[in-house]
């Protein structure tokens, strides 16, 4: 019996209801992310780096939230998000972080009119 379907790029899982599984696609962000971190390292800016996670990596990770039900665990990005800011500048404090997306979020909404 498969546990695991693979369909379009949208692994969907067995079961009673609709789920689909979303640990393929934090592996894909990861991997991505991890590329870009390998290849430029700290020689690029914070900005540059930001820049280029959100162009190349996000769209790996969202890829298909639209056609799953997902639950609302599933639906907050905020560990993912958490780990990437506390790699990309070198901090271990939650605050610290969260003031890190507050500016980073308001300082791309700025720049993108």
């Amino acid at each position: 019996m498969v546990k695991e379907l693979s369909y379009l790029g949208i692994h969907i899982l067995q079961s009673r209801t609709f789920k689909c599984s979303l640990s393929n696609h934090r592996k894909a962000f990861y991997r991505s992310a991890n590329a870009i971190f390998g290849n430029i390292g700290r020689i690029a800016s914070e900005d540059v780096i930001l820049q280029l996670i959100k162009s190349k990596c996000i769209f790996s990770l969202l890829y298909g939230f639209d056609a799953c039900a997902l639950t609302k665990s599933e639906l907050s990005l905020d560990f993912i998000a958490n780990r990437f800011f506390m790699k990309l500048f070198k901090i271990n404090n939650i605050d610290v972080v969260k003031s890190c997306h507050y500016i980073s979020d308001s300082a791309c909404r700025v720049r993108n009119g």
